[in-house]
């Protein structure tokens, strides 16, 4: 813990140098910041699994507790509320004692309502970042100051360069979830259900299914042409033909999402199609570098998926060039290459072009790319192409007037398969791309 107490105090530091840039620039004192309040369901008494407000674990590596609050005006310590109540219905977590509170001025707090009494009376200007405007209102904070545009803007900008004490976590939930994808591998080959394969994977990774950064895509067979397909059959299928897994872990509040692509017989055409696709995606990796816009990566992919169906014998008599240029290739892979990922799975500013929040939106050919980005060195992403057998996005090439050139039989013989998605995340340096999903060997 003592690598991970440096790398923090330095993360803290780089956190307080932008929040007095973020303050200055609009004439703010100070930050607070909420981790949010639970969510009772509709007509119930009980609630919604608490999700945290993810500006606030960016400071700090406090996930699971609501009703906490952080003071930041950039010069002193930030201050936590923390919030530990008597409680006998529930469990209550103890004031924290770890490699990072020596960075952060913590204070117990009993009751939640008990804040407005805490806080400093002077509030005028003071930015709320949260999800409860309805509170911050009740603490007086003026509704131009209710998560001001301007400053999540600068936030979120700045988040998507990773601090060393961040690629760190990333580094670590990257472990949890190989460790995971292991297991389900296992399972897969043992013939167990969707289920079961789940829950092998919680298993390894100490996760239960609410701690997960999102729902486990573990999909058999034709299941894995629905991009989010997250039923999780109980009963395992007469034929296995396929699986893929698309499923994350979480280390203080960081995200892995990783996704493999399985066949039963890697003889069969869609075997071969899984070792092909795995080769495109890692060459594609070894060609990013810093200073080039993600985009490029992405029409770079659907060149390669055109070079798939050549030489797979899926078309013929028609270019790898044609094949792109009239989005011949868009119905076989209808998603973007991959998207940011640090706090959130689908991190922050994609599109985002500077501080000011100046927004370039995904090409209109392409309209489902997640990130519009030019590649800077501490970015997180990951490449994720994919290859489905999609009946609904596929009926047009049918019946349009390129059909001809399309061969059905082989296409229509890979609908039990579903599809292939093969996903690593990667760090983008200053001369070098980390692969940190490959470094752990995850094949």
């Amino acid at each position: 813990m003592d690598s991970l107490k440096t790398l923090y105090h330095a993360h803290i530091a780089t956190l307080q140098q932008r929040a007095q840039q973020v303050l200055a620039r609009n004439k703010l004192d100070a930050m607070l910041i909420h981790s949010g309040e639970l969510l009772t369901v509709f007509l119930d008494d009980h609630t919604y699994p608490f999700k945290v407000n993810p500006q606030f674990k960016a400071w700090v590596p406090v996930t699971q507790v609501p009703n906490c609050w952080l003071w930041i005006d950039g010069v002193n310590k930030p201050k936590l509320w923390f919030y530990s109540p008597v409680d006998y219905w529930h469990n209550v977590e103890p004031l924290p004692d770890s490699f990072w509170t020596g960075d952060v001025e913590v204070i117990g707090l009993k009751n939640a309502d008990e804040i407005a009494q805490l806080l400093p009376a002077q509030r005028d200007n003071v930015a709320y970042i949260g999800p409860v405007n309805a509170r911050a209102a009740q603490l007086g904070i003026t509704s131009g100051n209710i998560n001001p545009k301007a400053v999540i803007d600068f936030l979120h900008f700045h988040r998507s360069i990773k601090t060393e004490y961040e690629l760190a976590c990333l580094r670590q939930a990257q472990k949890l979830a190989v460790a995971g994808h292991r297991a389900a591998k296992e399972a897969f080959s043992a013939g167990l259900s969707e289920f079961d394969i789940n829950q092998a994977y919680l298993t390894a990774t100490g996760h239960r299914d609410t701690d997960v950064p999102y729902g486990n895509i573990i999909a058999l067979n034709e299941h894995a042409a629905v991009l989010h397909y997250t039923r999780l059959d109980h009963q395992p299928p007469a034929k296995r033909h396929s699986f893929l897994i698309d499923a994350g872990a979480e280390y203080l509040g960081y995200a892995a999402d990783l996704t493999r692509s399985y066949a039963a017989q890697s003889s069969s055409l869609y075997g071969r199609m899984v070792e092909a696709m795995n080769a495109e995606e890692l060459a594609l990796i070894a060609t990013l570098k810093a200073g080039v816009r993600y985009t490029d990566y992405h029409l770079q992919m659907h060149q390669r998926i055109a070079k798939m169906l050549l030489k797979f014998e899926l078309v013929q008599g028609i270019s790898e060039e044609a094949l792109v240029a009239e989005d011949l290739t868009g119905p076989f892979m209808p998603h973007g290459l991959g998207h940011p990922l640090g706090l959130q799975v689908h991190d922050v500013a994609g599109f985002m072009q500077d501080d000011q929040g100046t927004h370039l939106a995904a090409p209109a050919q392409y309209p489902y790319l997640r990130c519009t980005r030019v590649l800077q060195p501490g970015m997180v992403l990951t490449i994720e192409p994919g290859f489905y057998i999609i009946d609904s996005l596929l009926a047009p090439l049918r019946e349009g007037r390129f059909s001809q050139h399309f061969n059905w039989q082989a296409i229509d013989a890979l609908r039990p398969y579903g599809g292939i998605r093969i996903e690593d995340n990667v760090v983008i340096h200053a001369h070098r791309v980390e692969n940190m999903t490959r470094d752990l060997h995850l094949a």
